[in-house]
């Protein structure tokens, strides 16, 4: 495994919610993907027992073997993801988020690995892509989870 990005945030909610929006994976993965910089238009095409597939402005995004652990103060999710931004460039890597209750809500911890991704416009992806995506990614489930009641 090689690690892209890793970090980790606060969210200002309960582990509760965290465990609750894991219900409906389509659902969560919408409300988080459509926070994405220059995301627009994210929609569930469809989705499975360890499967989402979203189509958004830019492409199909597929994530795949998702495998979700919930335990009494925490939540692990891995999945791989399959991003076609059009015709010019197809990504793939590993994700894995863990949330754990904290004293002020939920941290998340993010690592980003195993990131394929052709041609040139892959290459500056792989090679300067990771802390704006990265954070992107937390910043976009910090604010899913707080903007987001159930």
């Amino acid at each position: 495994m090689t690690v892209w990005f890793k970090g980790t945030g606060e969210i200002g909610s309960s582990i509760k919610h965290v465990k609750e929006s894991f219900e409906n994976l389509g659902e969560f993965l919408v409300g988080v993907v459509s926070r994405m910089p220059g995301l627009t238009g994210v929609e569930l095409i469809e989705q499975g027992t360890d499967f989402v597939i979203l189509q958004t402005n830019e492409g199909i995004m597929k994530r795949t073997s998702i495998e979700t652990r919930i335990e009494q103060d925490r939540v692990v999710v891995e999945s791989d993801e399959e991003y076609q931004a059009g015709a010019k460039v197809t990504t793939r890597a590993h994700f894995l988020d863990e949330f754990a209750a904290s004293e002020t809500g939920v941290a998340h911890r993010l690592v980003i690995s195993d990131v394929q991704a052709s041609g040139l416009l892959g290459f500056f992806y792989r090679r300067f892509g990771s802390s704006k995506m990265g954070n992107a990614f937390l910043n976009a489930t910090k604010a899913f989870f707080e903007g987001h009641s159930l």
